[in-house]
């Protein structure tokens, strides 16, 4: 199957592009470093792990002149301004690369340290895959900061907790997973970006509560990571909201355009604005995220936001971990289905009651599924097609 254009021509002066399945260490650090100081070859770092019909159809689409330092054949150069690419599947599963220059990433890192206060020398936890965007602006930061990161291969609550680092970037289930294990230790950070997926209100309370400096941030591959902060946009960074419900960004973040893909580069682009796929408002100066445009549900003819009903039900005292999906339903087009992590769940009944104290009625879950915990994918967010189609493990 065709996933771009048949043939492409290298842009003039064209940099090489370096895959690299790199575990998360000093190596890929390094590779990073060079990439965006123009002394090394531009990075596309895939998990280590990726399986191999993942990787081939990454490889297709992306079209690295290298993989793990070997030529690789009918690559084509990257674009010179381009540092990093990101490759992420979006909604359609066809792996799309988000190219980043140097400049955009720097503008990213530099912000969010002047943000934050982040003084010199000061370091930070990697424990999110820096395939992903927020485990690499996390190494990012540490070199505009003047400092080694710490980085963990893997996500251990205990070993974060243990880490001794100053600033680290978590997704909410990962904060959650800290307070369980120690309520007191997220306090020994100097600040928790929380990013990735809305953060319930309990759990902000919680971590606050227990002398956590938390900062929520909101931003994707396509802006370089977080670029609001705790719903204002970091300096030289603008949002609107469109006639449309969509969220618009612009400012030196932006990324270069996705990979040997100008259609979707020109769909995603209004002059220089970047067209978000997620519905907002803006209040009192601060903007709050709705929900994904193309993650609404229909059920008998009603639209449903679905992070908007899981940020309900993660309210419901007995929920540790929520989120919402819709799934075939043959009377209703679609049901609504909330999926809960909890030691004592409550019933669909009374969960159905407690939505509809909030939200309308056509909101509220027609089906509870319990987990024992939420199946996440790589980048720590919960993997919403297993628990769409039902791939999930029962309890």
């Amino acid at each position: 199957m065709t996933t771009g254009p048949a043939h492409v021509e290298p842009p003039s002066g064209g940099r090489e592009l370096h895959a690299l399945t790199l575990p998360p260490g000093p190596r890929l650090t390094a590779a990073v470093a060079a990439a965006l100081g123009g002394d090394g070859p531009a990075v596309l770092p895939l998990p280590p792990d990726l399986p191999a019909p993942a990787l081939r159809a990454t490889l297709a689409a992306l079209r690295p002149t290298h993989l793990d330092g070997a030529p690789y054949a009918g690559g084509v150069p990257a674009a010179p301004e381009v540092a990093v690419v990101i490759a992420t599947s979006g909604s359609t599963g066809t792996p799309k690369g988000v190219q980043l220059s140097a400049a955009a990433l720097r503008a990213s890192a530099a912000a969010s340290l002047r943000r934050l206060g982040a003084r010199p020398g000061e370091r930070w936890l990697c424990c999110l895959p820096p395939s992903h965007v927020s485990g690499l602006q996390v190494l990012v930061r540490s070199l505009l900061g003047g400092t080694e990161p710490i980085v963990h291969g893997s996500f251990s609550p205990e070993a974060v907790l243990a880490s001794g680092a100053d600033h680290v970037s978590l997704v909410p289930t990962q904060l959650r997973r800290l307070l369980a294990t120690d309520p007191a230790g997220p306090a020994a950070f100097r600040t928790i970006l929380l990013g990735g997926a809305a953060a319930p209100a309990d759990l902000l309370a919680a971590a606050r509560d227990a002398g956590a400096r938390v900062v929520t941030t909101y931003g994707m591959s396509e802006t370089s990571g977080g670029c609001v902060y705790d719903g204002e946009p970091l300096d030289n960074v603008d949002l609107k909201i469109g006639a449309d419900g969509r969220i618009r960004l612009t400012g030196p973040v932006l990324f270069s355009g996705y990979r040997l893909r100008p259609d979707l580069t020109a769909a995603a682009r209004d002059g220089d604005w970047f067209l978000t796929s997620d519905l907002g408002e803006v209040s009192r100066g601060r903007l709050r995220v709705i929900g994904r445009a193309d993650d609404m549900i229909n059920t008998g003819g009603e639209k449903v936001v679905a992070a908007q009903v899981a940020a309900v039900v993660a309210e419901h005292p007995a929920v540790a971990d929520a989120a919402v999906v819709g799934r075939p339903d043959p009377e209703w087009g679609e049901r609504v289905v909330a999926v809960v992590v909890s030691p004592a769940p409550p019933s669909l009944a009374e969960l159905r009651a407690f939505v509809k104290e909030r939200l309308p009625a056509h909101a509220a879950p027609a089906e509870l599924v319990v987990l024992p915990e939420m199946p996440l994918l790589s980048n720590g967010k919960p993997d919403l097609a297993a628990l769409r189609y039902g791939r999930h493990p029962e309890p």
